[in-house]
């Protein structure tokens, strides 16, 4: 971060923003409980970027600089069980989805999707489930927020920057099962073809 941009003033939204960070970082166990309340006065009394950036400075993969953007407090519902969950095509994706499948095979695929906004927040209560993302070509995707118990999550997209065209936030918890965020099959191929 330049100076000029150190010294930029910080947004309610910037406070929010880190503090997520902050919560992340306790449930991963990179802060015991008093350094994530120390942390926390520090980020409540920070007035610009460079204030702001020290609390997180030493976080590995903690990203300052592009604040998650306020989304809807109420999420459309996506819901499965026991069975298969898929929204392929043109289909209408709200700011926030709420996934909540068990013991699914479930794939969102915005490849084509039809977009209310380039920032996206998936909510995941899963069990047992097989899911996957697919995100389309220079897409973005953090999984910082997902907690998975007995299961896996795999971030096969940059995390960042942020990317103007999707930008997808996972939280929430899987439980057993697998989360995949990647590009359409075929992606990597034709970056290759363009290099040549």
């Amino acid at each position: 971060m330049d100076e000029g941009d150190a010294k930029l003033r910080i947004s309610d939204a910037d406070r929010s923003h880190v503090t997520r960070l902050l919560e992340h970082a306790v449930g991963q166990g990179m802060l015991t409980l008093d350094e994530f309340t120390e942390r926390m006065d520090q980020t409540l009394a920070a007035r610009t970027r460079g204030e702001l950036s020290e609390v997180v400075a030493d976080l590995p993969g903690m990203d300052l600089l592009h604040p998650v953007a306020p989304v809807p407090a109420v999420a459309e519902q996506l819901r499965g069980r026991m069975s298969t969950v898929s929204r392929r095509g043109p289909w209408r994706v709200p700011a926030r989805l709420a996934l909540n499948t068990r013991m699914c095979d479930t794939t969102l695929d915005f490849s084509s999707a039809i977009l209310q906004s380039a920032s996206v927040v998936v909510d995941i209560d899963d069990y047992c489930s097989s899911t996957e993302l697919i995100l389309p070509d220079g897409a973005t995707a953090d999984l910082n927020g997902l907690e998975t118990i007995a299961g896996s999550a795999t971030l096969k997209v940059p995390h960042g920057p942020r990317s103007q065209r999707l930008h997808l936030e996972v939280r929430g918890k899987v439980r057993m099962g697998s989360l995949t965020a990647r590009y359409a099959f075929g992606t990597a191929f034709r970056r290759m073809l363009a290099w040549h």
